[in-house]
């Protein structure tokens, strides 16, 4: 007899046989072929290969070698990935993260962790990151550990499982949003294996083969992705070494996986579950089609969609994320064939923006056809639902031709001269966001680019002409252009009575115009009529927004988003901007 267990291993068609018959203890052959779905030639096959190896029995029972080698096959620990946004979850996520979603009256993630608990494992970490603090009750109640993924904003989840590397040997590796009808997890693991599902689909490169090794598909249609894998200690120890080479390469917007592929293959097993076993939860229709009574389903957005279009939610569908803006979280969706947009107020915003001033803008405005139709506002927390304008883009301020159409349209509102009870009162809205900050500002020298910059507001103010209603965000993203050459102005949040000039200069700072640039854009807005005064009245704009803008960008800093090259570019506006107008003032009071 062997007595050499630990160096010997099993393959993994052994290892399941013997895995099945230690667990159901039961070795009749045919039962065994039916749970393990393999003939009953292959199962014959493989048990008399066994019993050559000492792991069975004559009688085809497990043998006391077979257990030795089971003793090293329990899985200890489970790491839950539960960081990221679910932007697909759209708009229950702006309530609850994904991960406490319930279906069934039971929130997924504790679906989960008592599943862990039925094979006894009872070693969990939760890596959390977007709303964490909901998590927490999870550690008294369950005795789970919680880590802190401070950059689930900007980082994909291989930064999340490579904060948890230190835990991975003879664990599984489980995503928050995925819900199973029987438990996936056992007492007894040996080969590392990751989760596909027998439904094939265009989303997956990856095929597992009857041998249950993982190729890349050339047909652009593989196995379904499940997210749940279990490894040994070696595979776990080759995968921590894939992953750090690749944080180290800063490869952050990676996921998981991607460090198990090499080549064309994976670096562990495949396993396959019927589709049916199944349910990821990854967007709000996926838990509709799940739970149709989940408590989740009932949520603001979607209940003044059902209000304004007297429908049930089931008539809500196609529901995905717009675009993660600056300042609100958006969405489209189709009600009848016909698609509407809903933005939800992003945080902080109520400190921002004041919706009462909002709703009377577009009151103002709301019969003009250069702007969206808005099917409701509310006033006091700025839940907007408005037609989607179909066939647009945004447009594009590095092509002038599109620049002329922005301006001219830009120009034509401006001379509609609408009029609304509140101003937007830049002076002290760069005091308001200062304050907002709670901290001095991260720049060396902001104080004396601010008072560069207050020094330009007598100028400013004795060179005002006109007064109007302005949109304040006039920027390319904000212009939307059809393929008839068709222009719009869309989201007036910040739009207020104001001088037209602030608007061209809004425009050139947010799309990072050079000087020349800028030249350029004030010449087309004035058609080649703009006399000096008025110019450096537009560049003194450009100072006073980007400090504006400047000051925004590091409250929503402290909020934990960041903005990157465009906060650093309001700041340059500001100081740059403000020492050439100071210069010009100087040289012309000499």
């Amino acid at each position: 007899m062997n007595n050499n267990y630990e160096s010997e291993h099993l393959d993994i068609d052994e290892f399941y046989v013997i895995k099945s018959i230690f667990i159901n203890q039961q070795s009749n052959q045919r039962k065994l072929a039916d749970v393990l779905g393999m003939s009953l030639g292959k199962i014959n096959k493989i048990i008399n290969t066994l019993r050559k190896k000492d792991y069975l029995t004559i009688k085809g029972n497990i043998s006391l070698k077979a257990k030795k080698y089971i003793s090293n096959c329990y899985p200890k620990k489970a790491t839950i990935l539960a960081a990221g946004y679910g932007l697909r979850m759209v708009p229950i996520n702006t309530e609850e993260p994904k991960g406490l979603l319930e279906v069934r009256n039971e929130p997924l993630i504790e679906r989960i962790i008592k599943q862990l608990h039925e094979v006894g494992i009872t070693d969990i970490s939760i890596v959390v990151g977007f709303m964490k603090e909901h998590y927490e009750y999870l550690i008294d109640q369950y005795n789970v550990k919680l880590i802190v993924n401070t950059h689930y904003n900007t980082r994909n989840n291989i930064y999340s499982l490579y904060l948890a590397k230190d835990r991975l040997e003879n664990g599984y590796i489980i995503p928050c949003d995925i819900w199973f009808k029987n438990n996936p997890f056992s007492t007894v693991e040996d080969p590392s294996w990751y989760l596909f599902s027998d439904k094939l689909t265009s989303k997956s490169n990856w095929i597992v083969s009857k041998s249950y090794k993982v190729k890349h598909t050339k047909d652009q249609i593989g196995n379904r992705m499940i997210g749940i894998a279990y490894l040994n200690k070696m595979d776990a120890d080759k995968l921590v070494r894939r992953m750090s080479a690749l944080i180290k390469a800063k490869k952050y917007d990676l996921f998981w996986e991607d460090a198990l592929a090499e080549k064309n293959n994976f670096l562990i097993n495949g396993r396959i579950i019927p589709n049916s076993e199944h349910a990821e939860i990854n967007s709000y229709e996926e838990l509709l089609e799940l739970d149709s009574n989940s408590s989740h389903l009932e949520n603001e957005a979607i209940q003044i969609i059902e209000n304004t279009f007297k429908i049930d939610k089931s008539d809500i569908h196609n529901i995905h994320t717009l675009k993660k803006g600056m300042t609100n979280r958006s969405f489209i969706f189709t009600v009848k064939d016909k698609r509407y947009i809903m933005r939800i107020p992003g945080t902080g915003t109520d400190k921002l923006i004041n919706r009462q001033e909002e709703y009377d803008v577009y009151e103002q405005i709301r019969d003009e056809s250069y702007t969206e139709r808005v099917l409701y506002l509310n006033p006091k927390n700025g839940y907007k639902l408005s037609e989607f304008l179909e066939g647009t883009r945004n447009s594009k301020a590095d092509s002038w031709q599109d620049v002329t159409k922005c301006m001219n349209l830009l120009r034509e509102f401006h001379q509609q001269k609408h009029s609304v009870n509140h101003k937007f009162d830049i002076w002290k809205q760069i005091e308001f966001y200062d304050a907002l900050r709670n901290a001095p500002s991260a720049y060396k020298d902001f104080l004396i680019t601010k008072d560069n910059v207050l020094k330009l507001k007598p100028f400013i103010e004795d060179n005002i002409s006109n007064w109007t209603l302005c949109h304040i965000d006039a920027n390319a993203d904000n212009f939307l252009i059809n393929k008839e050459g068709r222009t719009f102005l869309i989201d007036w949040e910040y739009a207020g009575m104001q001088d037209p000039d602030l608007d061209i200069a809004m425009f050139a700072i947010y799309a990072g115009y050079s000087k020349e640039q800028f030249d350029k854009l004030i010449d087309i807005y004035y058609q080649d009529k703009c006399d000096e005064i008025t110019r450096y009245k537009i560049y003194a704009y450009a100072a006073v927004g980007g400090l504006l803008w400047s000051n925004w960008c590091e409250y929503k800093q402290s909020l934990g988003l960041d903005f990157g090259e465009y906060s650093l570019s309001q700041y340059w506006y500001a100081k740059e901007y403000s020492k050439l107008v100071l210069n010009y003032l100087e040289k012309n009071n000499a």
